[in-house]
């Protein structure tokens, strides 16, 4: 894969200031992209991006970014839809008000961010959205019940848009991370009655035996926003390990 498959586009990551957001502005970067990063605290950007503050629950303030992104790079032709919050609990344990808070976030947040760049898109000659949504889409796991719903509606999402975009040229497609080492996961684990033991359940888990790395995430995205994925579109790309498809013996 050449290493500048991504010159002279301008791609904008939402969330893109920490974690897997700030690999991925990183990869797209290194990779010849002009980078926007969105987010509601983008002082922690990663260098040689463009910082844009907004908040992806207000539409207004989408709106107003992505115009800011257009008035100083010129164009749109990558939008990578990261911006996620967490919620941990079953059925039962969060209110309405936290369902929609995170619902709200979660998958209108997408919603908003295409919404107000697809005009633009329309205009690039290699346009590609890429939604980030999670290993909790496919596989049932233990107190996730809100957090799984969302990034259901995010796989669902990414489907439906695909099939609306497709006769535009505009790709949209999705990645399905596992459970990764970034310092959102490290506080939940510090925060755990037993850091250690519950690190091991993590890392059990994932049939590779370790947590995924934001880099390997933000590969992933590279490649399906990528002009080398012409023909990838309503796909989603499972990046966790082998958990989603693989049930292997355990370990002896």
């Amino acid at each position: 894969m050449s290493a500048r498959e991504l010159d002279g586009l301008v791609a904008v990551v939402t969330g893109g200031a920490s974690g897997i957001g700030a690999a991925i502005a990183s990869e797209l970067r290194d990779r010849g992209a002009s980078v926007a990063v969105l987010d509601r605290e983008p002082s922690t950007a990663p260098e040689g991006t463009l910082a844009v503050e907004a908040d992806v629950a207000l539409d207004d303030s989408v709106r107003a970014a992505i115009e800011t992104v257009v008035g100083t790079l010129g164009r749109i032709d990558i939008v990578v839809n990261n911006a996620g919050i967490s919620a941990k609990g079953t059925v039962e344990d969060n209110s309405d008000a936290e369902w929609q808070r995170v619902h709200d976030v979660n998958v209108l947040g997408v919603v908003r961010t295409s919404r107000a760049a697809l005009p633009h898109l329309r205009q690039s000659p290699s346009p590609a959205i890429v939604n980030v949504s999670s290993i909790a889409a496919t596989a049932g796991l233990p107190e996730r019940a809100l957090y799984s719903a969302t990034k259901g509606a995010v796989h669902a999402l990414t489907l439906a848009m695909a099939a609306d975009h497709v006769r535009e040229g505009i790709r949209v497609n999705s990645v399905n991370p596992g459970t990764v080492e970034t310092a959102f996961v490290t506080g939940l684990l510090e925060q755990a009655a037993d850091p250690v033991a519950e690190r091991a359940a993590m890392t059990a888990r994932q049939p590779h035996g370790r947590l995924v790395s934001p880099e390997e995430v933000a590969h992933a995205v590279a490649y399906l926003a990528s002009p080398l994925a012409t023909s990838t579109t309503g796909a989603s790309l499972a990046v966790d390990g082998g958990m989603a498809g693989l049930r292997t013996r355990p370990s002896s």
